[in-house]
């Protein structure tokens, strides 16, 4: 069974998921480790979004309770954020609706920006992640890799994301009303990951040219070599971002890199009017910036704030493409559950007519009686098994795996248990 405990842009403020953010690669392990009935997890963070996607061996009502306590207590162990804190700012997504939320996900559907590209390579990442840790799981691995093959119907089929927008380029786009000329900005760019990358981009489609790039990590001048632009050393960074027009940061460093001791110490000048924006999740940019006479800061909270509505026609045929993966998804999955049923009914089947021949053999028949019992047993289970798999794509293979036991007495498990008692879908376990 399929679970997600999930805090978004939605649910939960932009302080909390900051706080969510940190320390998020311990999370998955901890979770794998809480109880045997963990098959596995796969965390996704990212700047507006935490979820903790869990898989349970355990086909009762159990199975949720379990999996979100794992998830709470993992939070709780890895960033400090107590269950009580968390406490009406997630959700819980189980059974069949969690394939349906991943894939919504991935294609940018629950999004700031609706159909942004980021969050798919960060799905993809997570999975990476899962994998590096040992915490995947064959179910989770399926489930991560048809929320990719969905995010690539969706671009493929639809108009979203087409225009190219993003967090990135909504910031810029904002930042615009106080920017006369874009190709007279002497620009520092503070990171080097994917969002560098993108932003780098989306600076030189506005017409940014005096562009320089410092890296927490030392990776600064392999990615200004590679994209042609200045690097700042660290004994640098003071005095460029003090006398930059923009700084943009978005790295994934746990602290503040830019804060407003360092652009004094840079010599930054009253007179002058400059621009941060913080892209970086946990922030970069320390807010007593924003105090510092001539500079304006626009961080994560401020964009989410000015994101523009939805297009309606694009993302209504987008969530079209992603309930029939979803779907798909599911019909397989139901598939697979009952496979065990279809093989104890052929050991079954198979283990009669071996008594058979056997007797028959004691009678020293010279064959015959062999192919025919092999023949008829092969004519017997084509039509109960091929039934089989028509029940599950239909959500019915419990009825299958009960008329076994009912009809012959053979015992299998349960397929993923479905909650009756509640609908499939998200909901809030505190």
């Amino acid at each position: 069974m399929l679970l997600c405990v999930t805090a978004s842009h939605k649910t939960a403020g932009f302080e909390l998921l900051e706080r969510l953010s940190v320390h998020t690669r311990d999370v998955a392990p901890l979770i794998a480790e809480h109880h045997e009935c963990v098959q596995g997890a796969v965390v996704l963070s990212t700047c507006n979004r935490f979820e903790a996607y869990v898989d349970m061996d355990e086909p009762v009502t159990a199975a949720a309770p379990i999996g979100v306590e794992a998830a709470l207590q993992a939070v709780e162990a890895a960033t400090g954020v107590t269950a009580a804190e968390l406490e009406g700012s997630y959700r819980v997504v189980q059974g069949d609706a969690v394939a349906l939320h991943l894939f919504a996900v991935a294609s940018g559907l629950e999004s700031v920006v609706v159909g942004e590209g980021e969050i798919a390579g960060q799905v993809r990442r997570a999975l990476g992640d899962a994998r590096r840790n040992g915490t995947t799981s064959a179910e989770l691995e399926r489930l991560f890799q048809r929320a990719s093959e969905a995010q690539r119907g969706v671009k493929n089929a639809t108009a979203l994301g087409r225009a190219g927008r993003s967090l990135v380029r909504l910031a810029l786009d904002l930042a615009g009303s106080r920017i006369a000329d874009w190709s007279a900005l002497r620009v520092l760019l503070v990171g080097t990951g994917s969002y560098a990358a993108a932003t780098l981009a989306a600076l030189r489609d506005h017409g940014a040219s005096d562009i320089a790039v410092h890296s927490p990590s030392g990776r600064g001048e392999r990615f200004a070599l590679k994209h042609g632009i200045a690097h700042v050393a660290p004994g640098d960074l003071a005095r460029e971002a003090a006398h930059a027009d923009l700084v943009i940061t978005c790295t994934s460093v746990e602290h503040p890199v830019v804060d407003a001791a360092l652009l004094v110490a840079g010599g930054a000048s009253a007179d002058a009017r400059r621009l941060v924006i913080d892209l970086g999740l946990p922030r970069n940019v320390d807010p007593d910036v924003a105090e510092v006479p001539g500079v304006t800061l626009l961080d994560l909270e401020t964009i989410r704030l000015h994101a523009p509505l939805e297009e309606l026609q694009a993302t209504d045929a987008a969530r079209a493409v992603v309930h029939e993966a979803a779907r798909r998804f599911s019909v397989v999955g139901d598939s697979h559950a009952v496979t065990p049923a279809v093989v104890a009914l052929r050991e079954h089947v198979f283990a009669i007519m071996e008594d058979e021949i056997a007797r028959a053999r004691s009678r020293d028949d010279e064959g015959r009686t062999e192919q025919s019992l092999r023949h008829l047993v092969g004519v017997l289970l084509h039509t109960p098994t091929a039934r089989a798999h028509e029940l599950a794509a239909a959500g019915r293979a419990d009825e299958y795996v009960d008329a076994l036991a009912t009809l012959f007495g053979i015992e299998t498990a349960s397929p993923v248990a479905r909650d009756a008692a509640e609908p499939a879908a998200a909901r809030n376990a505190g």
